[in-house]
């Protein structure tokens, strides 16, 4: 019998409330909802027959709720496969006060075809692969390797689930997102991506690699980023003398797991440069979904100087530095008190470290957590406030 995980997100709805629900496939979204809103009437639209009818006469729901006196909430799952139905929704809200929770995988589509987004009448809410206060573990083995999305976490055979999402679900979806009549450029890129993921882009180098252009390039990352399946972090525009790079983002796929397993790589220890990045990887990870789940408006970003200093992450008035050690030396800061230097941020090292301290450099305040202790404090809100 597999563990059930409890999510955090509360959708705290109005009666008379509806909202957007994005998030990637196999986050969980259907499950939640069925788990929560047990009595709802539903509508899938990955179901061949509910999607040919709706696609063919969208006005049918309206028409097949037309009698119903007391309407109940309505679900539909993958409302961006039909978008002329969200002009449907907007008028059973304003006309019978209809409330209606719409999933989506991807809003490419939707931004697209400009549907009616329904002008603010509806809320909107992300859902996320596994985070900390969810799984209240640090099971390295299954962070790196299995990912975060709930049934690969859980997984017997993580590699073999991994492997399909990426090959039978991802590049059948972007092939259609994109009118890509070949698949094999997208493959190629998603290789690349592995190799690339958490590092500053070069849309050129990756286009020469992949067979396409610069131009392809960003287009794949821009639809990567409308399904959810990842996350630029743009620099920091510092006010320091130094060159500061200011234009090149790095691109963060939203999954350890997916992200290992393009990069084919296996974490068997807590050691080496590949288990550094996706000890990294998995910090952005936290940070991005403690962001999102609780709508703070700050954004994420990266700082670095072209001549190779780098802080992993700025955010809000924190400079944070990401170390798979658990023994913080004077040169695993150096990073920081170069970026303090014209920077008035509160100065952090995630790590492996086995207790909480602040140490003083240079006449800074740097505070070193171990890695849990730091995503205990992140949730509790006695950080990012």
């Amino acid at each position: 019998m597999k563990k059930h995980i409890e999510r955090i997100l509360k959708l705290n709805l109005p009666e008379d409330q509806s909202c957007f629900l994005w998030g990637a496939r196999k986050t969980g979204k259907s499950t939640y909802l069925k788990e929560h809103y047990p009595n709802a009437l539903r509508i899938n639209l990955l179901e061949a027959e509910t999607y040919e009818e709706y696609l063919k006469a969208p006005q049918r729901l309206r028409y097949k709720l037309q009698n119903v006196i007391e309407l109940p909430l309505i679900i539909i799952d993958e409302i961006q496969r039909v978008p002329e139905l969200l002009n449907e929704v907007h008028l059973l809200i304003e006309d019978r006060n209809a409330q209606f929770i719409l999933c989506g995988s991807s809003s490419r589509r939707l931004k697209t075809s400009r549907s009616n987004m329904l002008g603010g009448r509806a809320w909107r809410y992300m859902f996320l692969p596994l985070c900390y206060p969810e799984l209240k573990e640090l099971d390295w083995v299954k962070i790196f390797n299995n990912g975060l999305l709930p049934s690969h976490y859980l997984s017997s055979n993580p590699q073999k689930a991994l492997s399909s999402y990426l090959y039978d679900y991802l590049l059948t979806e972007v092939q259609v997102e994109a009118s890509i009549r070949q698949r094999e450029p997208f493959a190629r890129f998603l290789e690349a991506l592995g190799f690339c993921n958490g590092e500053m882009i070069n849309f050129s180098n990756i286009g020469r690699d992949c067979g396409v252009s610069k131009n392809t390039v960003k287009t794949y990352f821009e639809i990567l980023e409308d399904m959810y399946l990842g996350y630029f972090v743009r620099p920091y525009k510092a006010r320091t003398n130094r060159q500061v790079i200011q234009e090149i983002p790095k691109f963060y796929l939203f999954d350890t797991g997916v992200a290992s397993y393009l990069k084919k790589f296996h974490y068997t220890q807590m050691k080496g440069a590949d288990a550094g990045h996706a000890f990294e990887h998995y910090v952005l990870l936290e940070l991005m979904a403690y962001k999102l789940l609780k709508d703070k408006r700050d954004d994420i970003f990266y700082w670095r100087t072209k001549d190779g200093y780098e802080v992993d992450f700025i955010v809000q008035n924190m400079a944070i530095e990401v170390k798979m050690s658990s023994r913080i030396d004077k040169q695993d800061l150096k990073n920081l008190l170069i970026f303090s230097e014209n920077e008035d941020k509160s100065l952090h090292v995630v790590c492996l470290e086995s207790h909480q301290m602040t140490i003083e450099e240079n006449h800074k305040k740097i505070h070193i957590w171990p890695v849990e202790e730091f995503l205990k404090a992140l949730w509790q809100g006695d950080l990012w406030t």
